[in-house]
């Protein structure tokens, strides 16, 4: 995969280099931002649900499933570790994203089900849900 270059200035509007794409990314008016671009989370939701929909597109082009279309909403938010009965972290915050997802087509109920168990599977999902390193070199 190549890089993608986030460049910024005195502000916190940044702007994002993938391959040959510019995006914009910056904080709310309320967080001191200009609200010029999405959040860093609504670009990491955004990952999330686009990948879900292109593993859901790719499944149903190999299995011939009629698939038209999905709409998917993601929100993010925090809570406290402790606050959480289920989980294994006890300090800090567990991380939540809450995928909702909307399936187009003339579907069974089986091809809904198939698509739904393979949009847990995306690869950004999985990323998300396992171990990951972040290594940083100061240039």
């Amino acid at each position: 995969m190549l890089p993608v270059t986030v460049t910024s200035g005195t502000t916190f509007r940044n702007t994002v280099e993938a391959g040959p794409h510019r995006l914009t990314a910056d904080e709310p008016v309320e967080a001191g931002g200009t609200a010029e671009g999405p959040t860093p989370y609504d670009f990491l939701s955004a990952a999330l649900g686009a990948c879900t929909s292109m593993t859901m597109r790719v499944v149903a082009i190999r299995e011939k499933i009629p698939l038209e279309g999905a709409e998917i909403q993601v929100s993010n938010d925090r809570m406290y570790a402790k606050d959480c009965a289920d989980c294994v972290t006890h300090n800090g915050y567990i991380h939540r994203f809450d995928v909702r997802i909307k399936l187009i087509g003339n579907l069974t109920e089986a091809q809904r089900q198939r698509l739904f168990s393979v949009a847990k599977r995306c690869p950004v999902a999985k990323t998300l849900t396992s171990e990951i390193r972040i290594e940083e070199t100061l240039l």
